[in-house]
């Protein structure tokens, strides 16, 4: 059985046992927590730390000075810029003995979200597949799919394609479902309230 193949800077710690899957590469003072999933052709940046039990699917790409932690899921394709933050207790106290593993709360982003530089997730929330999270923004509540979100709290302020265009919705005669075609690469979607869903 051929030993998976990926890169680890010498500067950086991983504990065994984790699963990294091959072409991933983890860069400079990052560290990888026993128990770690991390997905196949992963970009991991300077100063990340994965805890125990955290999921990575296959081609994350993590900036610097992110901390992954137990409890949270990233699906393929994700995307988390510079800074950002994951939290995974909602209401934490150093005193308090019940801030234990099992006070976790579990926080999924779904594949192709994107979450910019600086931004805050509060845990047990979802961000839907595609998402776009401002720069700079706080999450507290679940995140449709395509919403691109800004603001502290973070509210729904668009649309955004998968290729990461933003999309603008017509409305047709009496149909309450709205569409659009991206400009770019001529994708098209069906939104229907707050739910948008790609067609093709």
């Amino acid at each position: 059985m051929n030993k998976p193949s990926y890169f680890v800077h010498e500067s950086s710690y991983v504990d065994e046992p984790v699963s990294i899957g091959d072409g991933t590469n983890i860069w400079h003072f990052s560290h990888v927590m026993q128990g770690a999933v991390i997905g196949e052709k992963c970009k991991i940046g300077q100063n990340v730390v994965i805890g125990p039990k955290a999921i990575l699917g296959n081609n994350v790409k993590v900036q610097n000075n992110v901390s992954i932690y137990d409890g949270v899921i990233l699906e393929d394709h994700v995307f988390c810029g510079p800074s950002m933050v994951f939290t995974n207790v909602f209401n934490p106290r150093c005193e308090s003995v019940r801030n234990t593993m099992d006070d976790y709360r579990k926080t999924i982003v779904k594949r192709g979200a994107s979450i910019g530089a600086n931004a805050t997730v509060v845990c047990g929330n979802t961000i839907g597949q595609y998402a776009f999270i401002g720069a700079g923004s706080v999450v507290t509540k679940d995140i449709p799919d395509y919403a691109l979100v800004m603001g502290n709290p973070a509210k729904i302020k668009g649309w955004m394609c998968q290729c990461g265009e933003k999309l603008s919705f017509n409305k047709n005669g009496e149909d309450p479902k709205e569409h659009a075609s991206c400009k770019n690469c001529s994708k098209k979607y069906e939104k229907n309230g707050f739910s948008v869903t790609f067609i093709e």
